[in-house]
């Protein structure tokens, strides 16, 4: 999740220093020394985000940087010295003809349009990304539980496990928006307040009831362990209950 967090952060701040950029260039030659100095860092940095993110638009990302790729267009321009009417210009950086600032302006605006495409094509799928992270994690947990199990530790394994249905069932809560009212809630707190806001059916409250009782005889200090068929049972049920309720 901090990965996520640390994404969202360089796509916003790459987004609001290329606006401010956009704004040097669209100034006068004083700007463009300014300019130069900025583009090269937020080049760098944008390059290695579009590569993370949405690496199927790296290649028109690049071609608008290097003049080289603009070959096609250059029987249209006629800017001297050769070669100088792209977004890395070449020769001297105290006067560029307004036209060639204007073309490579329209450049650099299409590599900040993809940078901001990235943020909405991120944005969409951040919830996925969560999800697909978390399954991930949840299921590393699981099987540490299962190999617990199988080495005769069932109280362990079974307070993974109910570890794991109790972050999910937060996260359903959070999924759709129910509050809950303790501050240390327990998988019963959250089963029932669920159930209560119709997110969970009758048969599937009374199926994480049954795992939650599971977990609680891992968790009480009894003197008879659980048994390795309930912790099976407590791991699979999480199991389904993880791949099913969202």
């Amino acid at each position: 999740m901090n990965n996520i967090a640390k994404y969202q952060q360089d796509i916003y701040r790459l987004i609001v220093s290329g606006d401010e950029l956009s704004k040097l260039l669209a100034g006068s030659n004083d700007n463009l020394l300014k300019f130069r100095e900025g583009y090269e860092i937020w080049y760098s940095e944008a390059l290695s985000l579009v590569s993370a993110l949405m690496p199927i638009r790296i290649n028109d990302f690049c071609s608008y940087y290097d003049n080289k790729n603009h070959d096609s267009l250059k029987k249209a321009i006629t800017f001297t010295p050769p070669r100088n009417y792209g977004i890395e210009f070449d020769g001297p950086w105290d006067y560029v003809p307004p036209q060639q600032i204007d073309f490579a302006l329209s450049l650099f605006l299409n590599q900040l349009n993809i940078v901001k495409s990235v943020k909405k094509r991120f944005e969409s799928s951040l919830f996925d990304i969560k999800a697909v992270l978390q399954a991930d994690l949840f299921d590393s947990e699981l099987d540490a539980a299962t190999e617990l199990s199988s080495k005769g530790f069932m109280r362990g394994a079974g307070a993974i496990a109910g570890v794991v249905l109790e972050n999910h069932l937060s996260q359903v809560c959070d999924n759709h928006s129910v509050r809950i009212a303790k501050k240390n809630p327990t998988i019963s707190d959250y089963n029932d307040t669920l159930k209560a806001n119709g997110v969970l059916t009758v048969p599937d409250w009374r199926f994480v009831q049954l795992m939650g009782d599971l977990r609680n005889l891992c968790d009480h200090d009894k003197k008879v362990d659980p048994t390795k068929e309930q912790i099976k049972d407590l791991i699979g049920g999480v199991n389904k209950i993880i791949k099913t309720i969202f």
